[in-house]
Parts: structure tokens; sequence; C-alpha cells
């Protein structure tokens, strides 16, 4: 479901802070959580970030990756003696590349919250906890359609893209998802990767095929059904096949295009 991992992520920051748990950030707080009351004020957050008049995680479902030792995090505002959540993060265990992982499944701000360098602030917090739980890598899957997502996780974060999953969520309902296709790319962070700014020149396209990207996807889900379709054709269909024959990711352009190295 992931989405700064999942459609609500920055679109640049420069925030180099990694946020721990009960540290303040420029009056935002960041923090796990494990009762039942915070589990609802963040099923909350989630429905609407995502537009939802469904839950999107069952309180049920968030207690026991809590109670069992997985990630389950919330940003605050805080002042003058009150406190809102401006955003949150779940995350369960799992394995990749024969190795512990954490994998965050679904991570959304509020919109008033975005641009705001707390995408890349929750991140880190993230992978803080992650390395004090002896975790190598955090994983996730986004839209490989929307733009900003992928400026976030590959020219931000840098994290890595490791495989093309068609169609993982099947038909989706919520008003970000609805009228595309669930098709998502699976992407992995070392958490012991250095901490990097934003890529700020373009990276080498020399020899390198490049895969455009459409500005705002969203937008045409809900006006351009005809456009959707044919964004799917120049951006899915060729990154797919190059994924599959083994050609490597390794960038994304300030212009919002995909740099591949081909193996042939």
């Amino acid at each position: 479901m992931s989405t700064i991992d999942s459609n609500a992520a920055d679109d640049v920051t420069t925030s180099t802070a990694a946020a721990l748990d009960g540290q303040t950030l420029d009056g935002i707080e960041i923090r796990t959580l494990h009762r039942a009351d915070e589990m609802v004020q963040l099923a909350e957050v989630f429905s609407q970030v995502w537009g939802s008049a469904t839950a999107l995680m069952s309180i049920e479902i968030l207690m026991a990756v809590s109670h069992s030792g997985g990630y389950v995090s919330a940003a605050y505002e805080t002042g003058a003696g009150e406190e809102r959540m401006l955003g949150a993060s779940v995350g369960i265990l799992a394995r990749h590349l024969d190795g512990p992982a954490l994998h965050s499944h679904i991570t959304g701000l509020l919109p008033g919250a975005r641009r705001s360098g707390l995408g890349r602030a929750m991140k880190l917090h993230q992978r803080s906890w992650a390395a004090r739980h002896d975790i190598d890598w955090i994983t996730w899957t986004y839209d490989p359609l929307v733009r900003r997502n992928a400026w976030f996780n590959l020219g931000v974060l840098h994290a890595e893209v490791h495989e093309y999953l068609p169609s993982f969520y099947g038909t989706m309902s919520d008003s970000i998802n609805a009228g595309g296709s669930s098709d998502r790319l699976l992407v992995a962070w070392p958490v012991d990767a250095p901490d990097t700014e934003p890529v700020v020149d373009a990276p080498d396209t020399t020899g390198r095929l490049l895969i455009p990207t459409p500005e705002d996807i969203v937008h045409l889900r809900r006006t351009d059904p005809v456009a959707v379709a044919e964004w799917a054709a120049r951006t899915c269909a060729p990154l797919q096949a190059a994924i599959e024959r083994g050609d490597r990711v390794v960038g994304f352009t300030t212009a919002g295009e995909y740099v591949v190295e081909e193996t042939s």
C-alpha cells in the first residue's frame, strides 16, 4: 500500500536530522505507537490521506503489528500543551536478500505537512529504529507513475529498485488510486546507507534508456482515463520490460524520467 511510500511524499527536502523516539524536530515529535487509542487516531489520518471511507488498516491489525515487534509511528505537531497527528507509518518484519528487513507497508502525511521535510524525517526515524533492531534493509512499494514519489525514493533517499510487481494490489478504490492499475515498484534502502542530500545535478544519462513519467497521474486518473492508459504504455510497459530482462534503474532525473542502465 505504501506510499511516501504512498502518494503522500515530499517533493524535495533538506532535513538531515535523524529523528529518534521522543525527539522534537522543529516543533514536530516522531514516536512509535503502542496503545489502541493511538491506533484509532492513526487510522483516521490514513483515511484522510487516501480519501477512503473504509479503514486502510484495522485497529486490530495495527495493534498486532506493534505488539509483535513491528513498526508503527506517528509525527505530531506539538505546542501550547496540545498535539496534532500530521502523518504516520506502519512497517512489518520481513526478509530481503537473505537478511532481516522492515517492509514499510504504508506511510502518509496530511496535505498541510507535505513538502516540509517531514517525509524524509519520518524515513530517517524508521531507519534509526531499524538499526536499533539489527535490521539490514527497509523495503516498500510505490506507484511507478507517481513522479513525486519516484523523485523522493530514488533522488532524495537513493533507494534501489529491486522488482516490478504488476497489479500488486488488484483493483483499488481509494480516491488516490482509483482509475489506475496497482502496478508497483519494490525498492530497498540499506539501513547502513549514509545520509545524503537530494541530488542537485541530473544523473548521467549517456547511453542510458530514459523512461518518462506524467507530471501528475493522480489528477489524470480523476479527469482523463485515456491519458492514463497512454502513460501506462509509455512508462509502465517499458519499465517492466527493462527490469524483467535484468536492466538496472540507476536514477531519476529532475525532468521526471527513470534512468535505466541496459544490460545489453
